[in-house]
């Protein structure tokens, strides 16, 4: 039995938050988890973005029992909310499940630099906004009868490919990122506000966050392919 001691109750809340959203957009989520010395990375994948979702957890040691040196399993999502103890910022790694696909495809870790064009912060919640009002709007003026799911994933398909700004990242890795609560408190002088990058790395591009990152390939190079681990 694997015990994972986060660094303290704050940590773990986040970790639980992110996890309970994931599991919003799939009751049966999975997330792939990947830890060495004191830091701890989760992997999952919403469904209604095709992005994968990373969120890092400050370890207060390694593991427990001190046994392993670095941990790499996939677990069910749900499984580690329920083991998850946020008042004493520990958790119990379930047993490992069978792997989605996406799950063994995952960015680099290292070789990455920044990539120019990113909009400030505000700018990109305005326009995930925009492009969600104009997705609802876009679906409310279909007849019924034209409302089929082939039309729909056509229009959001056109919407949600845009890209922000002058970057290759489409505007659905955006909305991931907002709807996982990534881009942070929307009020000036907010962490989110500060700081936002956007960070490139071969095939893979990748917003980053003070709360989360979101990861996608890049354009015209399929969803998944490269980076097996």
């Amino acid at each position: 039995m694997t015990a994972l001691e986060l660094v303290d109750e704050g940590e773990a809340a986040d970790l639980a938050a992110f996890l309970a959203r994931l599991i919003h957009y799939d009751r049966a989520a999975a997330v792939r988890l990947q830890a060495s010395g004191t830091t701890l990375a989760v992997f999952g994948r919403p469904p209604s973005f095709e992005v994968l979702a990373i969120r890092a957890a400050r370890l207060a040691k390694p593991y427990e029992n001190g046994l392993e040196v670095a941990l790499d399993v996939t677990v069910s999502a749900g499984e580690l909310l329920e083991a998850l103890d946020e008042p004493a910022a520990t958790a119990v790694v379930p047993a490992a499940v069978t792997g989605p696909p996406w799950a063994g495809v995952l960015p680099p870790r290292g070789g990455w630099r920044s990539e120019p064009g990113l909009p400030v912060p505000g700018a990109v919640r305005t326009m995930v906004g925009a492009a969600v009002a104009e997705f609802r709007a876009r679906i409310d003026e279909l007849a019924p009868e034209g409302r089929t799911r082939a039309v729909v994933d056509r229009i959001g398909r056109e919407i949600w490919s845009r890209p922000v700004g002058d970057t290759g990242l489409p505007v659905r890795a955006a909305h991931a990122a907002q709807s996982l609560g990534f881009l942070g408190p929307a009020r000036a002088g907010a962490p989110g506000d500060a700081v936002l990058r956007l960070l490139a790395s071969g095939a893979w591009l990748r917003l980053w966050t003070p709360y989360g990152s979101i990861a996608v390939r890049r354009a015209g190079l399929g969803a998944f392919g490269v980076t097996v681990r």
